[in-house]
């Protein structure tokens, strides 16, 4: 009876934490539930777990506006650029194995590695590879204007121009990782796809995950992505399967492979009597190695206002109510993604959603580190960052309407249409064909993206919306002194005809 009576008050423990779980759930998917009408999201999911524990887990909307098939946790949705802390803890497993170290320079597994600078080309670690930090400008138009091998890929990326000092600054740069990604297959003799399969998705318990993006396709239950437009509201966007850059961000999960993937994270690695990465390397991954310009972060720092924010192996990290938040998002022409951890209060968030740039995304992980690590409820999180991006696309439509209001009409290009045909190259993008068309001219970039474009102003030509980016692209083409059309410049960069 005794014994009895000391248990009364465990049970009421035990059922007043029930209910404040219970409560500070219903918070979450409140806001969630909000959030979602407010960004006009098809659908998504979250996971919460908090010391091991699934403290929150929901999967919601629908995956296909058309079908209306509704999202569930095997649902797959693009890791994007989350999968670049996986392909890091991939590199950390070689570390412990003893077949590479993180100071290795780059050329002593990859000897054609090539950049554009040859001192950083010759000292160039394994390390700086996964910080941004090179010195090296991104190259991103390689991958959204073609799709060849990996190697030739890196091959042209050796033209990308140096924009800073070797390890003085950050730019974010994807293909650098697409080198990791080739340093994992000559450490391991398997290409990084098979090796995180094997090393980290089959112990973790990843089971619906894919590492290669064009094989969502042969598992079916895939999510749609959608893009919400300025002028046409909410469309249908292609999939960016862009493989050659894979480990820059082309992994597949579900919500039933992240709820095993935080739950790993939180136990450091381990998972049962599998220990995929030693305390040392894992511990070294989350690690401060570059600091972060203001500029190079993300706007929401106008609200959680950090006094340092710098990078990890694979994680933007910054202060956050004491503690330390190292997270990163997902993008991907239509797709979302965001992964938070603050590993000193054991709590871990994934979001993932089919709506192009929704930063609900970041709402929801700090209102699920409100909640379950500090125990707070005070911050509207989804009002202060909607109201904050709706003055951005307030900007962008301003923008867009001034650069309509600007164009000069009733102008005529300098030449007959004719003029302008023919094959213009560049260096590192490769070629594009331009041929004229009943409606103005159409330019095929190297056989992989066809851009019909009209007649803008003088001898600029602007793009249709009928584009994987749905992006309104101007080309401005150049005359020559003898009369001639010598280029056009796009992107910011010049093709020469």
């Amino acid at each position: 009876m005794k014994h009895f009576l000391y248990c009364i008050p465990c049970l009421f423990l035990l059922i007043q934490t029930s209910q404040a779980q219970n409560n500070k759930a219903k918070q979450l998917d409140a806001m969630i539930v909000q959030g979602m009408a407010d960004w006009e999201v098809p659908g998504l999911v979250t996971v919460v777990v908090k010391d091991g524990e699934v403290l929150f887990k929901k999967a919601y909307g629908v995956k296909n506006l058309e079908s209306k098939a509704p999202v569930d946790e095997h649902t797959l949705f693009t890791m994007a650029s989350t999968t670049k802390a996986i392909v890091c803890q991939a590199l950390g497993i070689l570390v412990d194995q003893g077949k590479l170290n993180w100071t290795d320079k780059v050329r002593d597994h990859l000897p054609y590695f090539q950049l554009s600078d040859p001192y950083i080309t010759e000292e160039a670690r394994v390390q700086d590879l996964l910080t941004h930090n090179l010195g090296i400008e991104q190259a991103d138009m390689l991958w959204a204007l073609d799709s060849v091998s990996t190697k030739e890929t890196l091959k042209r990326f050796a033209l990308s121009k140096k924009g800073y000092p070797m390890r003085a600054g950050f730019d974010y740069n994807n293909v650098m990782y697409a080198v990791a990604g080739e340093v994992i297959q000559a450490v391991s003799g398997q290409h990084w796809t098979d090796f995180v399969t094997e090393n980290i998705f089959k112990p973790v318990g990843m089971t619906d995950a894919v590492a290669k993006s064009a094989d969502i396709f042969k598992k079916g239950n895939y999510t749609t992505p959608y893009l919400n437009d300025l002028d046409d509201g909410i469309v249908q966007v292609d999939y960016n399967l862009s493989d050659q850059i894979g480990a820059a961000g082309m992994i597949w999960a579900s919500l039933s492979d992240v709820t095993n993937y935080l739950k790993y994270l939180e136990n450091d690695a381990v998972v049962g009597n599998d220990t995929i990465l030693s305390k040392k390397t894992f511990y070294y991954l989350f690690k401060p190695h570059a600091f972060v310009t203001d500029a190079s972060f993300y706007p929401t720092q106008q609200l959680t206002k950090p006094h340092w924010k710098t990078y990890g192996l694979g994680w933007f990290q910054h202060d956050y109510r004491g503690e330390k938040l190292d997270f990163h998002t997902g993008s991907l022409g239509g797709l979302i993604a965001i992964c938070g951890i603050i590993r000193d209060k054991n709590t871990a968030v994934y979001v993932f959603a089919n709506m192009d740039h929704a930063e609900l995304r970041h709402a929801i992980m700090y209102k699920g580190m409100d909640l379950f690590a500090f125990d707070d409820n005070s911050t509207d999180w989804h009002q202060e960052i909607f109201e904050l991006y709706s003055k951005f696309k307030k900007q962008q439509k301003e923008y867009v309407e001034k650069m309509r209001s600007d164009r000069v009409k009733d102008t005529e290009p300098t030449l007959d249409l004719a003029a302008y045909e023919g094959e213009y190259t560049h260096p590192m993008l490769g070629k594009a064909m331009v041929k004229r068309t009943d409606t103005g001219l159409t330019i095929d970039f190297n056989s992989f993206m066809s851009l019909d474009t009209y007649h803008w102003q003088y001898n600029t030509f602007m793009s249709t919306k009928e584009n994987p980016y749905r992006a309104e692209i101007d080309f401005n083409f150049l005359i020559g002194s003898d009369g001639k059309v010598e280029a056009f410049e796009a992107f910011g960069e010049k093709f020469e005809k």
